[in-house]
């Protein structure tokens, strides 16, 4: 799901593994970053240099840094698409396209049973006899399929110790290459998943972002709307970046939090706020500052990095002619943009991008704090759970800067092969030259050609606009409770404590008794709960 922040959730690393994840929750924890707003470009004099690529990278860039410190009204849907392009596969059945068993030397036989079924199938539909003459010519297709598919096998089979051996070009390309071929199990799984998964599901967020008032908020949502099934989710959030807090809606924790651990909690928690400080005065100072800069940096740099060709102006129309095609609402949105600029890369360009990234990132951080990034002595997750110093603010940032660096050295040495997929972004602006919109494109595998066949794809889309006061941050909350303050959240500094002393009194439920045994600052404070 898309955070506040589309340019940080697209231009932070967003690889296979957790790249993204890293550096995302890092960078929140240093409250957050920045936001992207509609901002007013100046329009090229003629149209030849309009539509030049250095001319759209560079449009884009200082649209892109001007978006930094300015607010807006956001509103981002992600949607999960199967690349299956199931049209194309229903009207060609041969058996020189289609894997029909796991194993090649198999693939005749269960290709000529699978036809064979299929029309006795269509016979029993029909209420005749599989065989009566109507079905003559199909059999008999089906069973010189057979012998043409056998033929062709063994021309294949030969061809492999003697390049003389001549095979059919089209079943060569099927049996060199059968391990990567669909099979209609595949097929049949790709359409219960894209008709009762992913056409159903849907992923939002909507909010505001100011931060010259220190503040941003996002309703996160995911919604599921099938025949007879309709169920949402949701999980409003408030950053107060002065402070350095955040600010989750109690609501949603309540039940799990009175079943496993208060059970005396009751309706405490309800329409109330959950405060969550982010760095509890281990941090050195500046840091969330100098988090802020880094990023920024290391944005700058590899953007100036990528090549010009990356970059090209596209008529609005052409959206519509994409393929896979967009989710029809997206697109809609899209389509009457006034101009719009794309970016594509191939993947294995787009990993090197974001591991400079990550690179020129983790050496100002380690440069400017070199205590945050020392090497820890080696303890087994129990010892890390019993140690009482591996849980605060500047132990979770070793720890995420650890696994960054982790990251980094995996990825220069293992060198995985990834298929020729591209990564495509789009940005559309009004007839002001303002930044309405943003679009990503990806693919959520890209290791080999077949993930990228049988895989599944992203589409994300950010749309901005400015901020109304008429429309308020969390829609589905009182209008009392939008903004949270000392009378309306819960302090999770002031809780924990309360909630100790509860168990120190011998109260409490086992399963929390169970965790708090485990937990250091438990037992320095009380010793153990009975």
């Amino acid at each position: 799901m898309k955070t506040v922040h589309h340019t940080i959730a697209q231009r932070l690393p967003f690889k296979t593994k957790n790249n993204l994840l890293i550096t995302s929750a890092f960078l929140t924890g240093a409250l957050l970053l920045t936001g992207c707003q509609s901002t007013s470009l100046g329009q090229s004099n003629t149209v030849a240099v309009k539509q030049a690529p250095s001319v759209a990278k560079k449009t884009l860039e200082t649209a892109l840094q001007k978006q930094r410190r300015q607010s807006f009204s956001y509103h981002s849907n992600l949607e999960i698409g199967n690349n299956q392009q199931f049209t194309d596969a229903d009207t060609d059945t041969s058996t020189k396209k289609m894997a029909a068993s796991d194993y090649v030397d198999e693939h005749c036989e269960e290709a000529h049973d699978q036809a064979y079924a299929a029309l006795i199938l269509q016979a029993e539909q029909q209420n005749k006899d599989i065989l009566a003459v109507d079905y003559d010519t199909k059999r008999d297709s089906i069973r010189q399929s057979y012998f043409e598919c056998v033929d062709a096998y063994h021309a294949w089979n030969d061809h492999q110790y003697d390049s003389d051996v001549k095979v059919a070009p089209d079943y060569q390309a099927l049996f060199d290459n059968y391990e990567d071929k669909q099979r209609p199990l595949d097929r049949k799984k790709a359409q219960l998943l894209d008709e009762y998964l992913l056409k159903p599901l849907s992923i939002d967020s909507q909010g505001i972002y100011q931060p010259m008032a220190g503040k941003a908020t996002m309703l996160a949502s995911a919604q599921y709307q099938a025949r007879n099934h309709h169920s949402s989710i949701n999980q409003p959030i408030y950053m107060d970046f002065k402070n350095g807090d955040i600010y989750l809606w109690a609501d949603n924790f309540a039940i799990l939090n009175s079943e496993l651990l208060d059970d005396k909690l009751g309706t405490k928690w309800q329409n109330k706020w959950l405060k969550i400080a982010i760095d509890d005065g281990t941090l050195p100072k500046g840091f969330g500052g100098e988090v802020i800069k880094s990023h920024f940096a290391a944005l700058d740099a590899t953007y100036d990095a990528a090549p010009v060709g990356q970059f090209n102006y596209v008529a609005p129309n052409s959206l519509a002619s994409l393929s896979p095609k967009l989710p029809a609402h997206q697109l809609s949105a899209m389509l009457p943009s006034d101009q719009i600029i794309r970016r594509v890369q191939r993947f294995e360009d787009y990993q090197a991008s974001q591991q400079k990234y990550m690179q020129i990132f983790y050496n100002r951080i380690s440069e400017k704090y070199p205590e945050l990034v020392q090497e820890p002595e080696p303890m087994t997750a129990f010892e890390s759970i019993q140690n009482p110093k591996a849980f605060t603010s500047k132990s979770i940032v070793q720890k995420i800067l650890a696994m960054i660096k982790d990251q980094m050295n995996e990825e220069a040495t293992t060198g995985e092969t990834v298929a020729n997929t591209e990564v495509q972004e789009l940005y559309g602006f009004d007839k002001r030259g303002q930044l309405k919109w943003e679009h990503l494109r990806r693919q959520l595998d890209n290791t080999s050609e077949a993930n990228n066949k049988k895989g599944m794809r992203i589409d994300v889309l950010q749309q901005y606009s400015a901020i109304s006061t008429k429309d308020l941050a969390f829609p589905n909350l009182p209008s009392n409770v939008q903004s949270p303050n000392a009378s309306n959240s819960i302090d999770l500094r002031k809780y924990a404590p309360e909630l100790l002393q509860y168990y120190q009194d011998g109260n409490g439920t086992a399963v929390g008794k169970m965790v708090f045994n485990m937990l250091p600052m438990v037992r320095e404070r009380i010793g153990s709960v009975e």
